[in-house]
């Protein structure tokens, strides 16, 4: 164990401190560390010092203005080495918001602990994150949100997925749990215990889809069952428009325009359907190309019946995570930074450099943008 020895000593040191001119004293704090072998020898230690200290200040004051060291108030106070070695500083790179459309962007991570990985839903006006720490929760709409631990869900959450009702998150085992209300979770889907689960998505007529890597489940009664509607490789992410569904498969994008039975491949080029969102017009998705080893960026105003790309500007890369839209910007997540562009992605302008070797991932509330760097690939 260590001590900090607390001393205040009524003395005005003319080389190191400054007097207080009101009332002709300072109060001074010394720290020194001794091991604690045993109580006598600790005691000798500080005697030592104080021996030490007396003569030391003795040395930088004026005769007139010394004080018996008996006035000296001193107090022993327990501390741990590990606060000296390393203390506590505040999370910082791990959620960035920007209220301008992208044009600057501000740290709001104070207040999380301090764990890079994290996942984000942004629901009904709420930040939702949650990693091995737990869920933490901010509001939206705050310029600097205050985050609240979610202490009625258990360690680890692996992931958060949006619901009508509630959101949804996935912890160990494979368990479901909904927030149905501000302090209620309650066990949902226990039906995949032995499924490899990638996405939780609620379609507007009230189905829920599980995409795992045994293909893609639909259940129309809450869950009580649920029918096998693909089974040719993994839905990782789901997205919705106008009546027409689109995921992303291992074969590319999917799409069906009957509540999910059915599925046509619309984008292939040799790869792999990475992200789908929806847009202005209709949908964005993100696809990798096994032949070039690159990600690309495309988009659909016809429904996803047709697809054109808006990437030639921007610099090839295979760990592209996102893309966005707000009013006439897109925002693209990418290994060099996040880029935006306002001609519908003809040209591309870096408005935030990455962090290492980090990857943007993006997020939108409204107008407001929020940024979160992850390993790339993830």
């Amino acid at each position: 164990m260590f001590y900090l020895l607390k001393t205040s000593f009524y003395i005005p040191f003319t080389s190191f401190y400054k007097p207080n001119a009101s009332r002709g004293r300072v109060a001074c704090t010394f720290a020194i560390l001794f091991h604690q072998h045993n109580n006598a020898m600790h005691y000798i230690q500080v005697l030592a010092f104080l021996l030490f200290f007396q003569s030391f200040t003795a040395c930088q004051q004026a005769p007139d203005t010394a004080v018996p060291l008996a006035t000296a108030d001193m107090q022993l106070v327990s501390i741990s080495p590990r606060d000296l070695i390393n203390p506590k500083m505040p999370a910082t790179d791990i959620i960035f918001q920007s209220t301008d459309i992208g044009q600057t962007w501000q740290d709001i991570s104070a207040g999380l602990p301090a764990d890079k990985s994290v996942d984000c839903l942004i629901q009904n006006g709420e930040i939702i994150l949650s990693n091995s720490n737990g869920v933490y929760r901010g509001k939206s709409t705050s310029a600097a949100p205050v985050w609240a631990k979610e202490f009625m869900l258990s360690n680890p959450v692996f992931g958060m997925f949006p619901g009508r009702t509630g959101p949804y998150a996935l912890g160990t085992g494979n368990s479901f749990m909904q927030n149905i209300t501000k302090d209620t979770w309650v066990p949902v889907f226990s039906t995949f215990k032995n499924q490899m689960i990638r996405t939780v998505f609620e379609s507007l007529d009230g189905a829920v889809f599980i995409g795992t890597d045994n293909g893609l489940f639909k259940s129309t009664d809450q869950g009580k069952t649920w029918k096998h509607v693909h089974t040719d490789g993994w839905v990782i992410c789901m997205a919705e428009s106008n009546g027409v569904l689109i995921c992303t498969n291992q074969r590319g994008i999917l799409r069906s325009t009957d509540g999910g039975e059915h599925w046509d491949v619309v984008v292939s080029e040799g790869g792999v359907g990475i992200q789908v969102e929806v847009i202005g017009g209709g949908f964005a998705a993100i696809t990798y190309n096994t032949e070039s080893e690159t990600r690309r960026i495309r988009i659909s105003n016809d429904g996803g019946k047709t697809w054109e790309p808006i990437d030639a500007n921007l610099p090839p890369s295979a760990d592209i995570a996102s893309i966005k839209q707000v009013g006439q910007y897109f925002f693209c997540g990418h290994p060099d930074g996040i880029f935006r562009s306002s001609d519908g992605g003809i040209t591309w302008e870096l408005m935030i450099p990455a962090i290492g070797k980090k990857v943007f991932n993006l997020y939108i509330s409204g107008d407001i943008l929020y940024a979160i760097p992850r390993d790339a690939g993830c």
